[in-house]
C-alpha cells in the first residue's frame, strides 16, 4: 500500500507541486488543506502516514496546528516546508515535534529524501 500523504499549504500552486513530485515517486496524496485548522480537521478524518506542512499559513500558522496534531497523535509525521530565511521558525517547529524540513522551491529529490527518511 501507498504511503498516504495529507499537503498542506495556503499557497494552491505549492501543493500541486508538492503533488506532482509525491505522485510521480508512487505515493498517495489523501488530502489537501490551506490552513492550519483546516490541516487539524483533514488529520482527524483521514489519519495520514505523514503531513507536509506549510510554516507560514493565515487563520492558522503550520508551527500551531503541528502542536494540536501532536496532542491528538504524538506519533504524528510531520516534515515542515518554509521558505529562505526562516531559519528561526524551523527551529521552533523542530522544537515541537517536526521530523524535517524542507526549504522552498521545492527540489523534488530532496523532498523524497525528506520523506523516505521520515517512514523509514
Amino acid at each position: 500500500m501507498a504511503n498516504r500523504i495529507l499537503i498542506v499549504d495556503d499557497a494552491a500552486f505549492m501543493r500541486m507541486m508538492i503533488r506532482d513530485i509525491l505522485t510521480k515517486n508512487g505515493y498517495e496524496v489523501v488530502g489537501e488543506a490551506q490552513d492550519g485548522a483546516q490541516a487539524i480537521e483533514k488529520y482527524k478524518d483521514l489519519q495520514p502516514d505523514l503531513i507536509t506542512m506549510d510554516i507560514t499559513m493565515p487563520e492558522m500558522d503550520g508551527i500551531t496546528a503541528l502542536k494540536e496534531i501532536r496532542k491528538l497523535d504524538s506519533n504524528a509525521k510531520v516534515i515542515m516546508c518554509s521558505a529562505m530565511g526562516q531559519q528561526a521558525m524551523v527551529i521552533d517547529a523542530i522544537q515541537a515535534g517536526a521530523k524535517d524540513f524542507i526549504v522552498k522551491p521545492f527540489q523534488a529529490d530532496r523532498v523524497i529524501e525528506a520523506i523516505k527518511k521520515t517512514l523509514g
